[in-house]
Order: structure tokens, then C-alpha cells, then sequence
């Protein structure tokens, strides 16, 4: 990873609980311009949580987060912290995009909808630019021509392709993608992974949470292997799948294959 430009996302020490379970026990992590981190670990290891606390819908009750060398501002301690400014948190938020699971498509707008409502009504674009726009990204992802159609009307994988086009119609400084292609069937998870290595190759800077140990192998720069809410192994994805050193780690990768 580079170390000359400022970090587009930078994480300290960052510690998060759900009362007694503490679930991330001081957590480093720093993305710079371009790179793809992948996040990897069993079930219940904290890696969507710590994606989460980036984009501060979880709030972190110790350390520091910084987005293009601007910390977050917080107020309280403890199990009470939370940001102090929330014109802060929206702006983090637009330059932050999250791809969810789910897809988190709204039910009631076309797929082109979908994709324009947010810069029309947070960046304040004009109405006509953002359709333009919008069908340019819906191409880019490969369903330009599902523009109109509802997302009941489309499959899974068009559906995450849609939710991608969505989150960069915000034209992010990062994205976040948790868990992207976990819902998906063998066939539509590889049309979603092919769209997200696209991305990538365009050097986009990414966090993701990924089962995917392939993707992660062929997508990535770096991996982050994460164990019980610490970080048990990390490094070039060569060294994490080839090389790996942690016992943890090995038994997890011969659990997925």
C-alpha cells in the first residue's frame, strides 16, 4: 500500500461492543488512493462490524477514524461516544458508498429511480444530468436495460449490480461493500464479482467484506485476516493465501474450500 498521499480511510485503535461482548478489540487499518483491502474471516469475527463503524452506522467506543486526513469529531466516551457533528457524518457518508448484502433496493421506485434519487436529492444534481448519468452506470454494470424495471423484476445479481450503480452514482472518494455476493447463486455471484474487478482495475478504493476467498485473492492488494475482533494476519494476498503463517488462519482457509 502507498504511504505518500493522505489515507482515504484511516482507522486507530478502534474498539466496539454490544455491552459486555466486546465484538473489534483495537483495530488498525489504513486504505490509501486505489487500494482494494478484503476483509475475510469466519462468522462473528467483526468484519462487518468494523466496516460498519467506517461508515459510522455503528458507532466505535474508542479510537479514531479518518476520511481524507478529516477526523471524526465525537462527543461522550464510552458506551455513550457518538459523532459530534452530523453534517459531518452525512458528508462522510456521501463520499463513503456501502453495497449491502441485501441490496437495499427501495420496492416502489424503477431500477433507474433507484440509481438517480440520491444525487438529485443529497447532491442536489440536475434532474435531466442525473438520468443521463444514471443510465451511463446501469450500462456500465450491465443492465441498461432493466432502466425501467422494478426490482421485483430482476434477479439477484441484477439487483447487487443495481445497488453498485446506486452507489456510485454518488461518486464516492471510497466504497464499502459488505458481504456482496453471500446472497447470491454460484452463476449471478460471478456477474456482481466481474463488475466489482472491473472496478477495481479502475482504481477505486474498496473495503471488502468478503466470503469469497477468490475474489479476495483476485481482486485485493492487501488482506486483512480477522480473528475474534483482532487482526490475526494481513499482507498482500500472496502472502495471506500462499504464505500463510498464523494456525488460525490456515484452518479457516482450508475450511472454505
Amino acid at each position: 500500500m502507498t504511504e505518500t498521499a493522505t489515507p482515504v480511510i484511516e482507522l486507530r485503535n478502534i474498539h466496539k461492543s454490544y455491552g459486555d461482548l466486546e465484538v473489534i478489540k483495537g483495530v488498525d487499518l489504513t486504505a490509501c488512493q486505489g487500494d482494494v483491502i478484503a476483509l475475510i474471516g469466519s462468522s462473528g469475527s467483526g468484519k462487518s462490524t468494523l466496516l460498519r463503524c467506517v461508515n459510522l452506522l455503528e458507532t466505535a467506543q474508542q479510537g479514531d477514524i479518518v476520511i481524507s486526513g478529516e477526523a471524526v469529531n465525537w462527543k461522550n466516551q464510552g458506551q455513550n461516544r457518538t459523532p459530534a457533528n452530523k453534517d459531518q457524518v452525512r458528508r462522510f457518508r456521501t463520499n463513503l458508498s456501502m453495497v449491502f448484502q441485501q441490496f437495499n433496493l427501495w420496492s416502489h421506485l424503477s431500477i433507474l429511480e433507484n440509481v438517480i434519487e440520491a444525487p438529485i436529492t443529497v447532491l442536489g444534481i440536475d434532474r435531466a444530468q442525473a438520468i443521463k448519468k444514471g443510465r451511463a452506470l446501469l450500462d456500465k454494470v450491465g443492465i441498461g436495460d432493466k432502466a425501467d424495471q422494478y426490482p421485483s423484476q430482476l434477479s439477484g445479481g441484477q439487483q447487487q449490480r443495481a445497488a453498485i450503480a446506486r452507489a456510485l452514482a454518488m461518486e464516492p472518494t471510497a466504497m464499502l461493500f459488505d458481504e456482496p455476493t453471500s446472497a447470491l447463486d454460484p452463476e449471478t455471484e460471478a456477474e456482481v464479482v466481474n463488475v466489482i474487478r472491473a472496478l477495481a482495475a479502475e482504481g477505486r478504493t474498496m473495503l471488502l467484506v468478503t466470503h469469497d476467498m477468490k475474489m479476495a485473492r483476485d481482486v485485493a492488494n492487501h488482506v486483512i485476516f480477522l480473528h475474534q475482533g483482532v487482526i490475526e494476519e494481513q499482507g498482500p494476498p500472496e502472502q495471506v493465501f500462499g504464505q500463510t503463517k498464523s494456525t488460525r488462519l490456515q484452518q479457516f482457509l482450508s475450511s472454505t474450500h
